[in-house]
C-alpha cells in the first residue's frame, strides 16, 4: 500500500485542497420542508434512511413505493414514512428506539439533484 504524503487533520487542510462552497450552495440549507422540497418528496419513489443504534453503528435502509403515495409531508417539520414488511429486520425502527436522530435522502429518477433531510423521530 502506498504511503500517504499528506494527512489532513482539520477543516483548514480540507479547504486548502477543495476550496470554499459557493454562496448558492450554502444558502440551500433550510430548517423546514418548503414547497419545493414537498414537491420533490412527492415525486420521489425512493429514499434511503440513515439511523444509528445505541452502540453508534450506522444503518442505511432503502425505502420505496409509488411516487406520490410514499412519504407524506404532514407539515413543514414532519414527514410520515411508511415501513413495509420487507425483510422484517426492523433496523430503522429499533435504531430509533436508541437514538431519535435520523437522515433521509430522496431520489427522483432522471434528476441529478437529490433532497437531503435530517432531524429526529418523535
Amino acid at each position: 500500500m502506498a504511503e500517504f504524503q499528506n494527512v489532513i487533520t482539520d477543516i483548514a487542510g480540507l479547504r486548502e485542497i477543495i476550496g470554499a462552497p459557493s454562496h448558492r450552495v450554502l444558502n440551500k440549507v433550510i430548517d423546514r420542508i418548503d414547497e419545493l422540497a414537498a414537491r420533490f418528496i412527492a415525486a420521489s419513489p425512493f429514499a434511503v434512511i440513515a439511523s444509528r443504534n445505541g452502540d453508534g453503528h450506522l444503518d442505511l435502509s432503502p425505502k420505496g413505493d409509488a411516487a406520490g403515495s410514499f412519504v407524506r409531508v404532514i407539515d413543514q417539520q414532519t414527514l410520515a414514512v411508511p415501513d413495509r414488511l420487507g425483510n422484517r429486520r426492523l433496523d430503522t425502527l429499533t435504531n430509533l428506539l436508541d437514538d431519535l436522530n435520523m437522515g433521509m435522502i430522496f431520489l427522483v429518477p432522471g434528476k441529478r439533484e437529490t433532497l437531503r433531510i435530517s432531524g429526529h423521530s418523535g
